[in-house]
């Protein structure tokens, strides 16, 4: 039994939840190995207090056996589409013997239509939120996911080189973002931890802009934001860099976000607030004249999704301890300037940060002889 599972037995004969239903494809893969899109079809993984239980999992026939092929220790029950999985589980479950009275979801995965299928499996039972401890586990990394993390980091840094390698004048955000992601398919990338942005002048005014058919011209902000999974575990990196020549006030906003990344990022250490990092970066940026213009959170938690525990915040009053990975991302998006987002990959160990991700920060001018 591994460490993650006990953690959950403890927890579960804490609060006296006899079974935990999990169905997220990153819980599953998280307590399993086995990673599958099933769409519509379920998937799902009964984990059991009673400690002579093995757990239980449920997915459609023909991913059967590559659910077998991770070395999953439990049960695998295979389903075809015409029947309900519900009912398999029920029945698995009753042969079993177990008395089931607490059940344990993750209260913001589940759907309504899912609830209610659970609630005529375990009629009269009591519902209760299992999503929160689980997270709780997922904050702090193993070596072996820090390592994960560490190699999609590299991947990550490697897209962001090709990116600016690709840059040309005339050529569209769309065909720089298809020359980083085939260059990564050829490092054996077989996805990306989210869509690939690639923004183009005042396009990069918009944090969270969608790539499309925009040319590159002189002057250009271009805003590079990409990750990749290895071994189950998401990179996220985001540079910014100026094409031909940088103005004043581009230079200006690159070194305020720069500098708060630096401040912010000296400030990652074992017992700080995580709501400290935020401010720190804001009262930065604010007292440059941009706070106006820093709309989002200073980062994010990072794992098997590339958005996970713990929201960094500036009202989050959680404190780092080693094996936190997270993302330190200040950014001033300003619709005449446009946009700067300096992001990086960060995990706690020994007490301090260690950036996982490692492409240079300083503001690059990136001419045609480049």
């Amino acid at each position: 039994m591994s460490d993650k599972e006990k953690a959950m037995q403890q927890w579960m004969k804490e609060v006296n939840v006899d079974v935990t239903c999990l169905q997220s494809k990153a819980n599953v893969f998280y307590f399993s190995d086995f990673y599958t899109d099933p769409h519509e079809r379920l998937v799902a993984l009964f984990l059991f207090q009673d400690e002579t239980q093995i757990p239980l999992m449920v997915c459609p026939s023909m991913e059967v056996n590559q659910a077998r092929d991770t070395g999953f220790k439990g049960e695998v029950i295979g389903y075809h589409d015409h029947e309900d999985p519900w009912q398999l589980v029920k029945k698995a479950i009753e042969s079993r013997g177990i008395g089931v009275k607490k059940v344990g979801v993750e209260k913001q995965e589940m759907s309504l239509a899912r609830a209610e299928q659970l609630s005529e499996v375990f009629a009269g039972v009591d519902i209760v939120r299992a999503d929160e401890q689980v997270h709780a586990l997922r904050k702090v990394k193993s070596e072996n996911e820090i390592d994960a993390l560490r190699k999609a980091a590299k991947l990550a840094d490697y897209g962001v080189q090709i990116g600016i390698e690709s840059l040309e004048l005339g050529k569209t955000e769309v065909e720089v973002l298809a020359d980083i992601e085939a260059a990564l398919k050829k490092k054996n990338v077989v996805g990306m931890s989210f869509s690939t942005m690639v923004l183009f002048g005042e396009k990069t005014s918009d944090p969270h802009g969608n790539p499309g058919n925009r040319r590159l011209q002189r002057g250009d902000f271009v805003l590079f934001d990409l990750g990749v999974i290895i071994d189950g575990y998401c990179s996220d990196i985001t540079r910014t860099v100026v094409y031909g020549e940088a103005n004043e006030k581009q230079r200006e906003v690159y070194e305020t976000v720069l500098r708060a990344q630096n401040e912010t990022l000296a400030r990652c250490q074992a017992g700080t607030q995580i709501g400290e990092l935020d401010k720190t970066a804001r009262k930065l940026i604010e007292g440059a004249g941009y706070g106006q213009y820093f709309p989002h959170r200073i980062g994010h938690g990072l794992g098997i999704d590339v958005h996970e525990a713990p929201s960094m915040h500036e009202h989050n009053k959680e404190t780092l301890v080693d094996g936190m990975a997270f993302t330190i991302e200040p950014g001033i998006y300003h619709p005449e300037i446009g946009g700067v987002r300096i992001e990086d990959d960060v995990v706690i160990e020994n007490g301090n940060a260690v950036c996982l991700t490692n492409f240079p920060k300083e503001l690059q001018i990136i001419n045609e002889s480049d």
